[in-house]
């Protein structure tokens, strides 16, 4: 890999450095581990938009920014005396390495699966924690509980199939409207907590990621409502005057041409 071009991360760690100097950007000397967090959480969020959108340039641009919150968190842990970028990727990479030993070492693994199932082993391991142990508390809770019984099979801890996850979606809907009819809010967010996380358990056992769905779904709901607002604007209409009857006639006529 030598004949590689490289450009290396210098550059950019001495940019950060001169950021944070004396000399620097007010706004970046005042930034803490704590105020970049949502910083962070943006950048990865705004990386798996451009994956969805299928351009490089634009995912080139996206890793770079969240590259560069990665730097930023390495130099105020550097400032503070704990690590520097080189810690971090050297961590990473003795991590990878450890984790892969079908690959680095005498290991095997045939299939994705397999390399899933000696990935989680070899995680325990190295860090003697529980199944769930070492899951961000940051995620979104669609996602979250997504991970969460990813995690779960991986023990053995799951239905053999999707007719399981299917019938307790009857069931917790059932139990939802039970506790509707009863009135009390904490056993209707109770029960409606366990219908979405049954509903997350149909899509993994589909082989679908809920969040990726639900994604969708959104968009979607709302390409079709600019379409009911922009036909309502073409016929001289104020959309908000609109009855729901109004708009329901609208929604099915936009939905009619598959936007």
């Amino acid at each position: 890999m030598s004949d590689v071009k490289k450009h290396p991360l210098d550059a950019l760690v001495q940019l950060m450095a001169t950021l944070r100097s004396p000399e620097g950007c007010p706004w970046d000397r005042k930034q803490t581990p704590a105020t970049l967090k949502t910083f962070v959480l943006e950048e990865a969020y705004e990386v798996a938009a451009a994956i969805d959108e299928g351009d490089p340039a634009e995912l080139r641009d996206e890793l770079g920014d969240l590259l560069f919150q990665v730097v930023f968190q390495a130099q105020i842990a550097h400032e503070n005396g704990h690590f520097d970028l080189n810690d971090v990727v050297r961590g990473v990479t003795n991590k990878m390495t450890r984790r892969h030993p079908h690959v680095f070492g005498d290991g095997r693994a045939d299939t994705a699966e397999a390399v899933l199932d000696q990935w989680e082993q070899r995680k325990k391991k190295d860090e003697g924690r529980g199944v769930f142990d070492g899951l961000p508390a940051a995620l979104p809770a669609l996602l979250k509980s997504f991970r969460v019984q990813e995690k779960a099979a991986r023990v053995g801890f799951d239905w053999p199939d999707v007719t399981g996850p299917i019938a307790k979606i009857h069931e917790e809907t059932a139990e939802l409207e039970e506790a509707i009819a009863g009135g009390d809010q904490a056993a209707i967010e109770h029960e409606l907590g366990d219908l979405l996380f049954s509903l997350v358990n149909v899509a993994r056992a589909l082989k679908l990621n809920p969040e990726f769905a639900l994604g969708r779904t959104t968009d979607r709901f709302v390409a079709r409502f600019k379409a009911m607002e922009k036909l309502a604007d073409a016929r001289g209409v104020t959309f908000s005057d609109l009855t729901l009857a109004e708009m329901d006639a609208l929604w099915d006529e936009v939905k009619a041409t598959d936007v």
